[in-house]
């Protein structure tokens, strides 16, 4: 099975930290996308958003302060996409794209889904929790 797997990630996140390292523990080098550095198109975002079977705002980060500065609370789909563009801290991280499909790791441990089912090994996050696939 083949095992390209992109993470759009952000460092100065703890989950995201974790499933990255969750994606090594498999043997598994993902490409990483600094997405707040380099954002994705808003194609390639709505696309990402779409696969993953959420809505952007879903996938808004609705404690960045900046949110409510831009009155997203009661914004459209296309206005929250645009606001993501502008402000692309205000996505939820990590998403995940492999093979077996697109995720927001929400916890981190959902990332297990998205790897080979003979990779998937136990792991122990930051703070000491130790999780591991579900049978």
């Amino acid at each position: 099975m083949p095992t390209d797997i992109t993470i759009y990630h952000n460092a100065a996140c703890g989950t995201s930290r974790n499933t990255l390292a969750m994606i090594r523990n498999a043997g598994i080098e993902p490409e990483i996308v600094e997405y707040v550095k380099t954002p994705p198109s808003r194609a390639v975002l709505a696309g990402l958003i779409k696969q993953a079977g959420l809505t952007p705002r879903q996938v808004l980060r609705e404690k960045e302060p900046i949110a409510a500065e831009l009155g997203l609370a009661g914004a459209d789909d296309d206005a929250i996409l645009d606001a993501m563009m502008a402000h692309p801290i205000l996505v939820q991280r990590p998403l995940v794209v492999s093979p077996l499909g697109v995720k927001l790791c929400r916890p981190s441990e959902e990332v297990f889904d998205l790897l080979p089912p003979d990779r998937r090994r136990p792991f122990t996050k930051e703070d000491g929790e130790v999780v591991a696939p579900r049978d």
